[in-house]
């Protein structure tokens, strides 16, 4: 990893981390820049055809760090993993600049083959924890996936897809924004929400009917 490249990514981790609170203790502290500049070792291995050797180089950063980034993996500038533990990134996923994931997201393959079988994820993407990307598809710039969402097709620039299978909902701010875990904080964006909550009233409002109605006693 360049001084430069080090520098930008550090300064990123504080822009978006207020519990970061020197440029030291990111350096020192953060797993995700760690698991990046091993990424930086073993994809130089990789490309020069040293393959047995990027493997075990990105096989000591996930001992060391618990994220798994395949040596064949590509990755932009300024790419946050937050917190990071149990991230997996197959062979040939392709993230953009300005990316942020956390924990538990898997960036995963649906194929055997050997050819294009991960995700490829596009500019300031935020990807919430515990979320699955998976197959050759493409998330598009802006996008925002929800904490846990399961994401099995293509994701349209600036939409926010939230659930299992992943589907839209609508954002208020269209203007790219941070979303932390990826996902709106105000719960009416989400339609299937709002209509469990109206489910939710009705419900409450018959059991109130039924307890006012006369009992019936058999004699």
């Amino acid at each position: 990893m360049s001084l430069m490249f080090l520098a930008e990514t550090v300064r990123a981790y504080r822009d978006r981390d207020p519990a970061a609170r020197s440029n030291l203790e990111v350096v020192l502290c953060y797993p995700g820049l760690h698991a990046v500049g091993i990424h930086t070792i073993s994809s130089f291995f990789w490309r020069h055809g040293f393959y047995t050797l990027g493997r075990f180089a990105s096989h000591i950063g996930r001992f060391l760090t618990g994220i798994e980034i395949h040596p064949g993996a590509k990755l932009g500038r300024r790419f946050i993993i937050d917190h990071g533990l149990g991230v997996v990134i197959g062979e040939t996923a392709e993230i953009g600049d300005d990316v942020y994931i956390y924990h538990q997201v898997t960036l995963g393959g649906t194929s055997l083959s050997h050819g294009k079988r991960h995700p490829t994820i596009g500019n300031n993407v935020i990807i919430g924890a515990g979320a699955k990307v998976l197959g050759a598809i493409t998330v598009g710039d802006n996008a925002r996936v929800g904490a846990n969402a399961v994401v099995v097709a293509a994701v349209p620039a600036g939409t926010t897809v939230v659930g299992i299978p992943a589907r839209a909902v609508e954002r208020t701010e269209r203007k790219p924004r941070f979303d932390a875990y990826g996902t709106p904080c105000d719960p009416c964006l989400d339609p299937l929400l709002h209509e469990v909550e109206l489910l939710r009233t009705e419900l409450t409002e018959l059991e109130h009917r039924l307890a006012r109605l006369p009992q019936n006693h058999d004699s």
